[in-house]
Order: C-alpha cells, then sequence, then structure tokens
C-alpha cells in the first residue's frame, strides 16, 4: 500500500528487534479500558468531495464563539485579533521558518522572539523571558521543575484558587518526578490563608492572579512569608490582557512568572494552539527553561542575535537539560508580539480598561436577576456568579437560547462540590446588547 509500506514481516523484525511480542505490548502503559479494541465506526474510504461534506455537516453542529453573545473564559478569551496579525503570520517567511537549530542563519527568527522576550519581560516586570513554551499549564509545570532546581526542595505548595487544569498539570509532571504538591481547597470569594500553610519545606508557592474565579491578589505579603521561608513566589496569569491594568507580578515579589499569552494576537481556535509566557529574575536565569534569545554584535559591529541560552534536551544532554520542551510554539509567539506591537502601552492600557468596563457592566446587570449573586469584590474582566441549582443546567438553558453564558466551575473540577458557580468572562468583543441579551435569557431560565 502506498500509505503503509511496511510489510507484515516487516513489523515482526522492528518487533523482534526491540524485543517485544507484539506492537500491543507498546502500549501496557494505557490502561485496557482506555483502549480502542475495534476500528471507529467510520467508513473505510470516501471519495474526498464525500469527505468534505460530512465534515462540513459536523462542523455545523458547533456554535461559532462570534455569532452569539459569547460569556465563556476560564482561561481561554475571545478578543479581537487586528486582520493585519493574520496577514503578516502567512508571510512565508515566518509560516514556514522552524526551530533555529543553526540560529546564525535565522536572524529574523531570533531578532522576533528577541522582541518577544522584551515584551513578555516588560508586562510581566520581570528582568527576563524565554523565547515562549507550549501554554500557561505546562508553563506553570516548568515553573515549579524550576523552583526544585533552585532551592533545592522538592515541594511545591499551590493556591486553592490556581486554575484547576493548571494544578492538574503540575501534579501530572510532579508525580512521574517522585515530586510532593500541596494543594489547597478553593476558596471562591477570594481571600484564601496560603501563608498560614507555607513552610520550610516548601520550594515554590503558586498564586494565580487573577484567580480562577476572578479574585485579583495581593503578592506582596505572599511574596514576603515565601522568601521568609526560603521558597521562591510563582506568580500565576491566564488572562494577559490584565497586566494592561493590574500591577505586573515582578513589582509584587514574584520570583517566576508563568501565564497563557493566549489573549494577545490568538483566537480561540477550538483550543489551541496556544503559547505559553514565561519570565524571571536575572539570576535565576540559568535554571529557566526553554531558549532564551540575545542581541550582539557580529565580526564587523552590526546587530545581530544569537541564542544565547539553550538548556534542552535538543542542545545538550539529558542529564543536564532544564526542559525536554520541543517547541516554542514560534508562530503563535509572533502572532503576539505583532498585536502587542500593534497596540504599544497606551493601547493595551485602553483594551484592559475596555474589558473592565464590560465586565463591571455585565456584572451590575446580572447581580440584580433574583436569586443571583456575585461573588467578586474585585475582579478585571471575569467573575464569578452563583446561581440557584446547578450551573450547569443554567448554562444549557442559556445556550438554547442563543446565549453561551460561561463556564459552570464543576466543569473544570467536577468533584468540587460547587455546583452552582458559573464563571463568567466579558471581553471588548462583548456589546451593550449582548450584556443586555444575557440579563434577559438568565432571569427567564430561572
Amino acid at each position: 500500500m502506498r500509505y503503509l509500506p511496511l510489510t507484515t514481516d516487516d513489523r515482526a523484525e522492528m518487533l523482534a528487534r526491540i524485543g517485544v511480542p507484539s506492537v500491543d505490548d507498546l502500549f501496557a502503559d494505557i490502561p485496557a479500558a482506555q483502549r480502542a479494541h475495534e476500528l471507529p465506526r467510520l467508513p473505510l474510504h470516501k471519495s474526498e468531495m464525500e469527505v468534505e461534506r460530512a465534515l462540513s455537516r459536523l462542523a455545523a453542529k458547533n456554535v461559532p464563539a462570534g455569532s452569539v453573545p459569547f460569556f465563556v473564559g476560564a482561561g481561554a478569551y475571545r478578543h479581537h485579533v487586528p486582520a493585519s496579525v493574520d496577514h503578516l503570520i502567512q508571510r512565508s517567511e515566518f509560516l514556514t521558518s522552524y526551530t533555529p537549530y543553526q540560529p546564525e542563519i535565522a536572524q529574523g527568527t531570533l531578532q522576533y522572539l528577541f522582541e518577544f522576550q522584551t515584551q513578555v519581560a516588560e508586562l510581566t516586570g520581570m528582568e527576563v523571558a524565554n523565547a515562549s513554551m507550549y501554554d500557561g499549564s505546562t508553563a506553570a509545570a516548568e515553573a515549579v521543575l524550576m523552583a526544585h532546581r533552585v532551592t533545592k526542595r522538592r515541594k511545591a505548595l499551590l493556591a486553592g484558587n490556581l486554575h484547576p487544569h493548571y494544578r492538574a498539570t503540575i501534579e501530572t509532571v510532579s508525580r512521574y518526578a517522585a515530586d510532593e504538591v500541596v494543594a489547597l481547597a478553593p476558596v471562591p470569594k477570594g481571600g484564601e490563608d496560603i501563608i498560614a500553610a507555607i513552610d520550610a519545606g516548601c520550594s515554590c508557592v503558586v498564586v494565580q492572579s487573577p484567580d480562577v474565579f476572578g479574585n485579583i491578589v495581593d503578592l506582596k505579603p505572599i511574596a514576603e512569608a515565601a522568601h521568609k521561608a526560603g521558597a521562591l513566589l510563582i506568580a500565576v496569569f491566564t488572562e494577559a490582557v490584565s497586566l494592561g491594568l493590574i500591577e505586573p507580578p515582578g513589582a509584587q515579589g514574584a520570583d517566576i512568572v508563568a501565564g497563557e499569552g493566549q489573549s494577545i494576537g490568538n483566537a480561540l481556535n477550538f483550543g489551541g494552539p496556544y503559547v505559553g509566557l514565561f519570565a524571571t529574575r536575572q539570576k535565576f536565569v540559568r535554571q529557566m527553561p526553554g531558549r532564551l534569545a540575545g542581541e550582539t554584535v557580529d565580526a564587523e559591529g552590526r546587530r545581530g542575535f544569537v541564542l544565547t541560552l539553550s538548556t534542552r534536551e535538543q542542545h545538550i544532554r539529558r542529564e543536564k537539560a532544564t526542559s525536554n520542551i520541543c517547541t516554542n510554539s514560534g508562530l503563535c509567539a509572533l502572532a503576539f508580539t505583532i498585536h502587542m506591537s500593534l497596540l504599544g502601552k497606551t493601547g493595551l492600557t485602553r483594551l484592559a480598561r475596555a474589558n473592565h468596563a464590560a465586565a463591571c457592566d455585565l456584572a451590575d446587570r446580572l447581580a440584580a436577576v433574583p436569586g443571583v449573586s456575585v461573588l467578586n469584590d474585585t475582579f478585571f474582566n471575569e467573575f464569578t456568579l452563583r446561581v440557584p441549582g446547578k450551573a450547569s443546567d443554567v448554562v444549557e438553558k442559556l445556550a438554547a437560547k442563543g446565549i453561551l453564558g460561561g463556564v459552570p466551575y464543576s466543569r473544570l473540577a467536577p468533584k468540587s462540590g460547587l455546583d452552582d458557580l458559573i464563571l463568567v468572562a466579558a471581553t471588548e468583543t462583548t456589546t451593550e446588547d449582548d450584556r443586555a441579551a444575557y440579563a434577559a435569557a438568565l432571569k427567564e431560565v430561572l
């Protein structure tokens, strides 16, 4: 066969060489219940036109974010991305470029990575940033591993209001590294006492602000307590636009900042790809994962760019690597950089103010609905709604009325017992009519 060139004898020889009796033995680590034991119920062959029609029918069952009033957030936010961003990243010089294994001939790639790092460092208030990571959750997990290397300790303390997906990612990475993770219980109204849980065994304290419920957290006293115990403060964020208004984590004492950059330059895209942001203090730079692009001059004194730091498995011996990350989400990082360049400092602040104003207006409208309460005292563009009954049922009823009203917290943390909470986000893309429609629909379904 053209697309399956190996014969039965070829496969038998390969299995014999690696010392396993069958292909199934290669999947022994996957629980039997999670494996497919038969082919999916799909036609074995279709023409190209038939496939297009079938997939189009499937796609039509989705409700695109831009087609209805949209208030979904919880770590993935709908913002306006200027057409110029997509136009520029699709230029062949950018679209076809790959990891700069020969950096001296990849000056364009290195330059935009350098600009990206500069923007992230300024945005987070840190001294140095890397050339991006997969996404926010894996960046947070890498931050924990980095803290272990710096402090020579192996226990991470996670705030209860950390996004459950970020917590799960950290726990997964830590489990296979035999590291300890202590995760506190969530406190939806904010004000969790994480300081009381810090002890001399902690390598790091991981705190999200705005947290998963939308509360803005004062990191300064937490940083002070962490440092007093010899631990590092890892500040996490899921909404990069919030840094246009909120004091940056670096100015609040954070040692490592990890977060998601999707909000700037990158559309939702049904779940990815996203771009992880990672920044730290200069003194910790050699323990930072990923790559670092730097500025220099060549033999003739001309400005140029180099890979200053490449402590990945592809570049050095595995035991000396700070990360096994194999890509830097380069195109997504470029989209972030272009959008941020178009906004500038003034534009980012203006965008952040528009987000906050939209969320305040929506919170006031929804709080006026009988039986509904907003839990937050402070928030940026996302807040938590408490509704009568199950939040998941309310969200489904809203969807039936053409309103994508948010994310039930129980969907992120099914065993939390917080079944009456909805995480609601309002960005610059929500109009006054959208917000009025949400309030009217919520009143109806309740």
